[in-house]
């Protein structure tokens, strides 16, 4: 059986960032990425979309693909840039947030193809335990849920 290809949308929601610093959705990687979707937080949730493309493989974890998607097939996330690597150059920050794109029920991608009403969501804290930015890869990470757009 060939993979299908579906475009779907995903959204983030950083809960709760600290104030006054820039959040931005990275597209590609290295030197040569961009900031899409630049937001200054005023302490309230930020949100974050985009469309991807899924294959699905069997039962397995879909195969996420698109511009705003990195890492290694078996491994894939998606970076919020944070302070200067959100092109805020006079902030202290220079940090990334990866959201992985693991736990995904291949099943809620078939149920977005039935209705595009839903997409893929992830809440995140916009804020550590040390009281800086979230930083790296979530822990713990709270997954992802089919929700209504």
């Amino acid at each position: 059986m060939k993979p299908s290809e579906i475009i779907l949308e995903i959204r983030i929601v950083l809960e709760s960032p600290l104030p006054g610093l820039d959040y931005g959705l990275q597209e590609g990687s290295g030197k040569s990425y961009q900031v899409l979707q630049k937001q200054r937080s005023d302490g309230q949730d930020l949100v974050f979309m985009a469309k991807v493309r899924a294959m699905i493989l069997g039962r397995h974890t879909p195969k996420f693909l698109g511009p705003v998607i990195q890492g290694p097939p078996l491994e894939r996330f998606v970076y919020l840039d944070i302070g200067t690597y959100a092109g805020q150059f006079d902030s202290e920050w220079d940090r990334r947030l990866k959201v992985p794109l693991k736990g995904i029920d291949p099943e809620w991608i078939h149920m977005i193809v039935e209705d595009p009403t839903r997409c893929l969501e992830a809440r995140v804290p916009g804020v550590g335990a040390d009281g800086t930015p979230t930083c790296g890869t979530i822990k713990p990470f709270s997954g992802w849920r089919l929700v209504r757009n």
